[in-house]
């Protein structure tokens, strides 16, 4: 995870003492530049928060704040630190860092921050603090909401690497006692449940299945799609089969993490990814899915497994990848032209040894 930041602020005024900074000189005269801590900046704008945000644009998205300070500043951060990007990110910085007038809004400092991996123990917890947020919303709310967007962007982390389920433009709220409803198709393919991208038919299920997704794509580091050459599209679910059925579960994890994971925790997780993307019968609940989870976290040694083979065997009635038109690679894209809950107690759907 890489982060990219600048902050502006209203012109500088030069009887103020400015703080030790970077200085860049060019022919004409010295530029300061603060260099900011992601601490900072996340105490200045709330952790980035939705009511901060006063502007975005096509690499990032400008966030009102202050610093410790009191001083007031808009910081800019970039979506995603691409090659594209960071050239845009260079070339702004650049020109923002010449100009010093009145009517022009100036460059107070930055921050880019190295790649941040996150260690399997931090991955875990945010599993775990996202299925936390969904049992909030399908069981505790009233009405109970369905989130149908569940992705990785919409998952955000705070200062301590706490997750935060966030963006809620999508979501529906569910009548007591009403177990799913038709509506246009919402949200990013490759996570949307197959019942949902085909029929738009939406529950607190679909939600399970894109968390699926998500877990496996913290897993993996994988993306949730990806496209193989001569165009064909291979979605996470094809990727991860072969592996689980030769039990091959270490060639799963994100490589980066160089075998630094809990072999057991990991058999777990890929197991439950599994049963979270099921058909809808077979599916359990984010409560159960939360149970679970502690209970591998916690008892890592713990002589239980479940019975996945019924989430491999692929039928005329599940749904590949190519069931859906080809569009393009936006990820964010609304496929709205596509057009229960699972019921089966957990200890149905596991085995002892």
């Amino acid at each position: 995870m890489k982060w990219g930041c600048f902050c502006y602020c209203s012109p500088v005024d030069e009887d103020k003492e400015q703080p030790s900074v970077i200085k860049v000189s060019n022919s004409t005269k010295e530029h300061q530049w603060e260099v900011y801590s992601l601490k900072e900046l996340l105490q200045a704008t709330n952790n980035f928060h939705e009511d901060h945000k006063i502007g975005e644009g096509g690499f990032g998205s400008v966030y009102w704040g202050r610093t410790s300070k009191g001083d007031e500043i808009a910081v800019k951060r970039l979506k995603a630190v691409t090659m594209k990007a960071e050239m845009e990110f260079a070339v702004e910085v650049e020109i923002l860092g010449r100009v010093r007038h009145k009517n022009l809004l100036g460059l107070r400092g930055f921050y880019v921050g190295a790649d941040v991996l996150l260690d399997w123990p931090r991955r875990m917890n945010i599993v775990l603090g996202s299925a936390e947020g969904l049992v909030y919303l399908h069981h505790e709310a009233n009405p109970h909401i369905i989130h149908r967007d569940i992705k990785a962007s919409n998952v955000l982390l705070d200062a301590k690497f706490e997750a935060k389920v966030a963006d809620f433009g999508f979501a529906k709220l569910i009548p007591e006692g009403v177990s799913h409803v038709t509506t246009r198709v919402k949200g990013t393919l490759g996570y949307l449940a197959p019942e949902y991208a085909m029929w738009g038919k939406v529950s607190e299920s679909c939600d399970v299945y894109s968390f699926g997704i998500l877990l496996l794509e913290i897993i993996s580091g994988k993306k949730p799609l990806e496209k193989l050459p001569g165009g064909i599209k291979r979605d996470i679910i094809q990727w991860v089969t072969p592996y689980v059925e030769k039990a091959n579960y270490n060639d799963i994890v994100d490589p980066r993490l160089k075998g630094n994971f809990n072999k057991e925790e990991l058999k777990n997780a890929v197991e439950i990814a599994l049963r979270c993307t099921a058909k809808p019968e077979k599916r359990p609940s984010m409560i159960e899915v939360v149970d679970r989870l502690k209970n591998g976290i916690i008892s890592t040694h713990k002589k239980e497994v479940m019975q996945v083979k019924d989430c491999l065997d692929v039928s005329e009635d599940q749904y590949t990848i190519e069931d859906y038109e080809d569009e393009e690679e936006d990820e964010d894209t609304d496929y709205e032209r596509f057009q229960s809950r699972a019921k089966r107690n957990w200890d149905e759907l596991k085995i002892r040894y």
